[in-house]
Parts: C-alpha cells; structure tokens; sequence
C-alpha cells in the first residue's frame, strides 16, 4: 500500500499538480493559443523528461528495490535496498529528477510565461534541499560505494 501511496502522490505533485499550477499562473491558455511550432519543441521536451523519469522510476523498482518517494527524510514508501548505479542513474545521480526538471522546461516552453518560471525555479531549489537530505541519507546507508559514485556521477548530469 505504501508504494501505491508513493506513486499516486509523486504523480499528482511532479507530474500533474506543479504543471497545472504552472499553467494556472500564465493564465490557462487553450492549446490552441501556443503557436504550433512552440507546442512542438515543447512536447520534444516533456515526452524525454517524462521517458527519463519513468525509465528511472522503473529501474528504481526493479534494481533498487524500492520506491522513489521521500520526502526530507521521512520515508513515504520503502526505500531502495540497493545504490544503483547504472542505467538512468549511470546518467545522473538523480535521473528521475533530471527527467522532471525536463519535463518543466518543455512546459514553460509551452506557456512562454514568466509565472511558470519562477515556480520553476522555486521547486528546483525546493528539491535541492530535498536531494541534499538524500545524499546524506545514502552516504549513511551505501557508506563509501556511495561516495565512489558521487565522484563518477553528476548530479544531474
């Protein structure tokens, strides 16, 4: 039940709730009032953030064995049993977010607006204090395998 949880609120937040705050904020515009080319190169951006995100989401599951929400330190859904460092994650240290970050850019894209990016940059830092707190989290957990990874891996990138 705890992962069903971690899932449902990871995509009501990341993928539907800060996107439509987004699209709130630059006025609700039909997707009809985004010049086609624009939507284009937007939905280039979303569709990659989304396959990254998802691709690591997965990965998460199978190798990791366990659920990418955590939020501050508080577990949500049971954490990953082991550090994965291929796939997505040979990418970035934080692929998944790398993924959604993506995915907002090809939404501000859409919208063209201001608001939206300064709620961007407002969840960007947010999530920086967010992956800051995992990072201790996993030094504590994987000790030097993690720290070995840190010193091949960016970030994210």
């Amino acid at each position: 039940m705890k992962q069903i949880l971690g899932y449902l609120l990871g995509f009501a937040i990341f993928i539907a709730g800060i996107p439509a705050l987004m699209w709130w904020t630059a006025g609700m515009p039909s997707f009809s009032d985004i010049p086609v080319i624009r939507l284009c190169i937007a939905g280039v951006f979303a569709l990659a953030g989304l396959a990254l995100s998802f691709w690591s989401i997965v990965y998460m599951k199978r190798v990791g064995k366990g659920n990418p929400f955590d939020a501050m330190g508080h577990e949500v859904a049971p954490r990953t049993k082991h550090l994965m460092t291929d796939g997505p994650y040979k990418l970035s240290r934080n692929p998944m977010l790398s993924g959604t970050f993506i995915y907002y850019i090809g939404v501000m894209i859409a919208l063209w607006k201001w608001w939206p990016l300064l709620i961007f940059v407002i969840v960007a830092a947010l999530m920086m204090l967010q992956v800051r707190s995992e990072e201790k989290r996993l030094e504590a957990d994987f000790g030097q395998e993690y720290l070995d990874y840190k010193k091949h891996t960016g970030r994210f990138l």
